[in-house]
């Protein structure tokens, strides 16, 4: 698998060969098992995906206990009406700067 910061900004692909857009952000889970908090452990869980060519978000809309400030809500909101949420269940491959997914564009969830 490529590295998080492999994936931002590249093209993403649906199972039809339809343009969904760009990665603008990597949602990540929090390994809650083993090491006791000594070493936290993170997986990728979703990308979300633009079709505008904004700035990326990188997390900023989201402290570490997952709390937003109204400003970048309010930003965010605007600069990525219609982007969708990728499950990484969906990504059947990455490489080569772009995302192909198992999923018609139809069917993602709208952020």
């Amino acid at each position: 698998m490529a590295g998080v910061g492999d994936l931002i900004g590249q093209s993403v692909w649906d199972s039809e060969g339809v343009w969904v857009g760009q990665v603008v952000d990597v949602r990540m889970t929090r390994n809650r098992r083993g090491n006791f908090g000594m070493q936290q452990q993170f997986t990728v869980s979703g990308l979300v995906v633009s079709h505008r060519r904004a700035p990326v978000m990188l997390g900023l809309t989201r402290d570490p206990d997952n709390r937003t400030s109204w400003l970048f809500k309010m930003v965010f909101r605007v600069l990525y009406t219609g982007s969708s949420l990728v499950s990484w269940d969906a990504v059947a491959s990455t490489g080569n700067g772009e995302i192909m997914l198992r999923k018609p564009v139809k069917t993602l969830e709208r952020v």
